[in-house]
């Protein structure tokens, strides 16, 4: 479920930053959502997670750009760029693009797939990181288990 929760929230950030809806739109949003198949309970999740993520926040910070160092480009280092796929790398970028993830964030997730000891992190693995990243491990990173279909690494 976690994982479909990621993709919702991807969705509505790519709604509200791309077509600068309005908040006051979340309902057509959401009724999208469920023509897309996402059950109520995954969707109301995924809004509470994002109005919890920004609370503190304007609005105006919804339709700001996504880095917080304007211009900085993370660049993989050698060894991360032998695990990470390059979707898998592209989904990091789309996240952090959507203010989905801080810089630090992308740093701590990149960190997490390379301490799997996977020889490839591949997209559907990168999207599970995540989502245990923000919702399963929050404030309990060293005790998070991450499991892979063809591949168990415990951490």
């Amino acid at each position: 479920m976690n994982e479909r929760v990621v993709e919702i929230l991807v969705y509505i950030m790519s709604e509200i930053r791309g077509k600068k809806s309005n908040p006051e739109r979340l309902e057509l949003i959401s009724r999208d959502l469920l023509q897309r198949g996402y059950s109520p309970s995954e969707i109301s999740f995924a809004f509470s997670w994002l109005f919890e993520r920004y609370s503190g926040e304007s609005e105006e910070l919804l339709y700001t750009a996504s880095t917080t160092r304007p211009g900085a480009v993370r660049i993989l280092h050698e060894a991360e760029r032998a695990v990470l796929s390059t979707e898998a790398y592209g989904y990091l970028l789309q996240l952090k693009q959507l203010r989905l993830l801080s810089d630090l964030e992308l740093e701590q997730v990149i960190e997490r797939a390379l301490m799997t000891g996977a020889a490839t992190i591949t997209l559907a693995d990168i999207k599970t990181l995540v989502a245990g990243h923000w919702f399963n491990a929050e404030g309990s990173h060293d005790r998070a288990m991450v499991w892979f279909e063809d591949k168990p690494v415990i951490h």
